[in-house]
């Protein structure tokens, strides 16, 4: 083991890693007359939004449910386009945040853990990320969405090295109270500075910081 608290990094994708563009969104929300936000919280609904994580529904369906809400709101063409447009928003990655984590998989393992959907990989793909982690535990693929327990547990597996000396790193506070519970060292991520505190021993060790 190392003089670290910790001998794998454990990681979000959404919110840490990745970010989506949802200014088409917001231009379809304006000109229907709707408060910005409104798509985002009718698609994160827990009656749409969990099946979609758990792997139950396609995109396709999800889309149709974000839809079908909105049209009690704005025309069917209007609803159509704003549920297309959000289940389609464009994304990327904080190349900060990905150079340190490459960076700290040349000393440890690194297991990406997310509440994400069945294309993930596609994702991961378009973005150039397919090699950033050693594992990707997607809560569509094992059908177990943080902040289950399981879903930590399946993590340690995959990261081979026992949770106290696993790092957590999330968005969520109730991830990352999750993660403390089942015994590992958890940061809530504000911004790549709270990451890069976590992991700059580790980085230093090896070489100088990119970010």
């Amino acid at each position: 083991m190392s003089d670290l608290a910790f001998d794998a990094l454990l990681c979000d994708l959404d919110n840490v890693i990745r970010f989506y563009d949802l200014d088409e969104v917001n231009r379809l929300e304006q000109a229907a007359g709707l408060p910005s936000g409104t798509t985002m919280e009718i698609a994160f609904a827990p009656e749409r939004d969990l099946p979609l994580l758990l792997g139950r529904i396609s995109r396709a369906q999800w889309a149709a449910s974000i839809a079908d809400a909105l049209a009690t709101k704005v025309s069917t063409q209007q609803a159509a386009a704003l549920a297309t447009a959000f289940a389609h928003a464009p994304s990327r990655a904080d190349q900060h945040v990905v150079e340190l984590i490459r960076q700290v998989r040349r000393s440890i393992p690194v297991v990406l853990v997310t509440n994400a959907t069945v294309w993930l990989d596609s994702d991961l793909a378009q973005l150039g990320l397919t090699d950033l982690a050693d594992h990707v535990v997607n809560s569509s693929r094992v059908h177990i969405a943080k902040p289950d327990a399981e879903i930590y547990k399946i993590a340690v597996e995959r990261a081979g090295v026992p949770a106290h000396r696993c790092a957590f790193v999330d968005d969520s506070r109730t991830n990352v109270d999750a993660a403390r519970q089942a015994g590992m060292t958890a940061v809530l991520y504000r911004d790549v500075s709270d990451l890069r505190q976590l992991v700059d021993p580790l980085v230093n060790a090896v070489g100088p910081s990119l970010v």
